[in-house]
């Protein structure tokens, strides 16, 4: 009925029940109105006539059936060898645009990805004859109209617009009205079939309870004559439980819905048409325009939204003239909304009966072979599976592609890159490891080696890596390493008890060699800073820490200019020059004169008395004043 109207080049409004055959019915006028070189050579189109833009432009709202309306388009145009091209997102840019570039008949898209294309100036709709606007409603639903009204804006006003749809509601016929010049509206019924289904589909509807929905669908699958079969749910997270529940029960199935990538979603459909997989779980995103062969049966797992989508999910099967069988399962918590669907369409089957797995009825109608379980036994399980279908790589833009292909990009554990420091794990123990960089690494033993009792650090405690909660005995090891002997001070003295035969009588102390010095240092001091070679005698001062040492008054210390005089025990003073002159120090020494007093011990107090290395007889006047 419609293919006279559209090859005549009149605007078509196209209404018939899902399954009748629509793509084709728009598909052919659309491939006899297209130029193409065939035409040229056969003398039925002039050489200007042809252009590498598009000639025809398909609008379609789900990406599976972008895919189907392709196909169908080149198995179709493959004699006049048309160039059909699907544009639809989910996929790269890049081949899409480089097959724009090299010419293109005819493009059937999804309106985002039209659009996306032409406000780049990538798309050129400027040469289109024929527009089609496949499954309006659906478009509407979802939300699509505005885009499709952005699009029409972008084609020539003088062209052919042609409109199919199952079902016409208010606002496509609105938007038929705005844009399409006298159409004629075509509506196809049989003269037997006077309701809105296909009268060759057996419908059941039974009250199911949720908890033994899956037990139930699983012996429904096991049917006598059961070939494909596709199971809507209305959720997303449902399809992909129930498509992982009955995969474990030894069915093979796949799932399409929206969190799946475009890759994924092709390959189930794949595996679904090659017979890799008999049981399909998915949304409605599959419930239109889907086209495949020998599905036998389609299981509404949960109550459909409207009656739209009842008509469109139970047309996946009983398609060009086969039979099917249409079993919905609805819930308590659905029988309004059943309800509402059963007096839309006007069915017969206001009150679903209760019916749970092992009910007789369900069975006896079904064709089910008595004793069944709702596992497939394991001679049964002959399929090969979703895993036999090869997964697609196509470039996805969203981040669910890339969660897709992440498996087979990962590196080998054997090529990943060697370390390039030591594990942390392993730098908190006392065994030192050597660095990849070749730095000596001390261990905490060698550092108490290397410090020693002089509380000197040594140069390899200079390249020392760094470590937490270190608990050594010795000094910082941050500090400089280098001392010059001769010209190094060390204010600690030790801390050992005093010497008996050393506080019997008076004493003078006179001028000992540095090296001497160096050996009286005992464990448990602090080191000092160091003081810079070069540096003059005068820049030491001698500390004299009161109630240490019990000495008689006539006790002289002399202290000459050459070296420090050594400290008396227990002092704690830390005393650093670091300039070179005299005057420098001498000022250094003023500034730091003051007395410092110690708040945890006041029995100790410590007091730091200036003193010139120069000026022997003041070091002689105050020596006697200790008590």
């Amino acid at each position: 009925m419609t293919l006279p109207v559209a090859l005549s080049g009149s605007d078509v409004i196209g209404q018939a029940k899902t399954g009748t055959g629509k793509t084709l019915g728009f598909g052919l006028p659309l491939l006899e109105r297209v130029t193409v070189p065939a035409d040229v050579e056969a003398g039925r189109a002039k050489p200007e006539e042809l252009t590498d833009a598009p000639q025809a432009l398909v609008v379609v709202p789900t990406r599976e059936l972008c895919t189907q309306v392709t196909n169908d388009l080149l198995t179709a145009g493959k004699v006049r060898n048309v160039r059909v091209l699907a544009i639809y997102g989910g996929r790269a840019y890049e081949p899409q645009v480089e097959a724009l570039r090299k010419g293109v008949d005819v493009i059937v898209g999804t309106p985002g990805r039209l659009l996306d294309l032409a406000g780049q100036k990538k798309l050129d709709l400027s040469k289109v004859r024929a527009l089609v606007l496949d499954e309006a409603d659906e478009m509407l639903d979802l939300g699509f109209l505005p885009d499709v009204e952005k699009i029409i804006q972008l084609l020539p006003a003088r062209r052919q617009t042609m409109l199919f749809s199952a079902t016409m509601p208010g606002a496509v016929i609105g938007l038929a009205r705005r844009y399409m010049s006298q159409p004629t509206h075509i509506r196809a019924t049989a003269p037997d079939d006077e309701g809105a289904t296909v009268a060759n589909t057996t419908q059941r509807v039974y009250r199911a309870h949720s908890m033994d929905k899956p037990e139930l669908v699983s012996r429904i699958l096991q049917a006598n004559g059961r070939g494909l079969a596709m199971i809507f749910c209305r959720t997303k997270r449902t399809a992909a439980d129930i498509a992982d529940q009955l995969a474990r029960r030894g069915f093979a199935s796949g799932a399409v819905h929206g969190d799946l990538g475009q890759g994924a979603r092709e390959q189930a459909l794949r595996a679904f048409r090659n017979g890799k997989v008999d049981v399909l779980v998915c949304t409605d995103v599959a419930a239109r325009g889907i086209d495949v062969e020998g599905v036998t049966h389609v299981i509404n797992y949960q109550s459909p939204e409207d009656e739209k989508t009842y008509l469109h999910r139970i047309g996946r099967t009983g398609r060009a003239g086969a039979s099917g069988t249409a079993v919905t399962l609805v819930d308590w918590d659905d029988i309004p909304r059943w309800q509402l669907i059963n007096k839309a369409l006007d069915l017969k089957f206001p009150d679903p009966p209760e019916t749970y797995s092992t009910s007789p009825h369900l069975f006896e109608e079904l064709d089910i072979p008595a004793g069944t379980k709702g596992v497939l036994p394991r001679g049964e399980r002959t399929r090969a599976g979703l895993a036999a279908e090869e997964l697609e790589d196509l470039g996805e833009t969203g981040g669910r592609g890339r969660r897709q292909s992440a498996p087979a990009a990962a590196p080998a554990p054997a090529e990943r890159p060697a370390r390039t420091r030591t594990p942390r794990q392993r730098r908190r123990t006392r065994s030192g490891t050597p660095a990849d960089n070749g730095a000596a690494v001390v261990a905490p033993e060698q550092s108490r080696t290397d410090s020693g009792a002089d509380g000197v650090a040594t140069e390899a405690s200079a390249v020392r890596t760094p470590r937490r909660r270190r608990r050594t005995r010795s000094g910082s090891s941050d500090r400089p390493a280098a001392v010059n002997a001769a010209t190094a001070v060390e204010p600690e003295a030790p801390a050992a008890p005093v010497v008996p035969e050393q506080s019997s009588a008076p004493r003078v102390e006179t001028e000992r060699p540095a090296d001497e010095a160096v050996k009286s240092r005992r464990r448990r001091t602090r080191a000092a800073k160091p003081v810079e070679a070069g540096e003059t005698a005068a820049a030491v001062e001698p500390v004299v820490a009161p109630a240490v040492v019990p000495e008689p008054a006539a006790e002289v210390v002399v202290v000459e200019p050459a070296e420090q005089a050594v400290k008396p025990r227990r002092t704690r003073t830390r005393k650093t020059a670091e300039v070179a002159t005299e005057a420098a120090v001498a000022e250094v020494a003023a500034e730091t004169a003051e007395p410092v007093e110690t708040t945890e011990k006041p029995k100790r107090t410590r007091t730091v008395k200036k003193a010139v290395a120069t000026e022997a007889p003041q070091a002689e006047a105050d020596a006697p004043a200790k008590p």
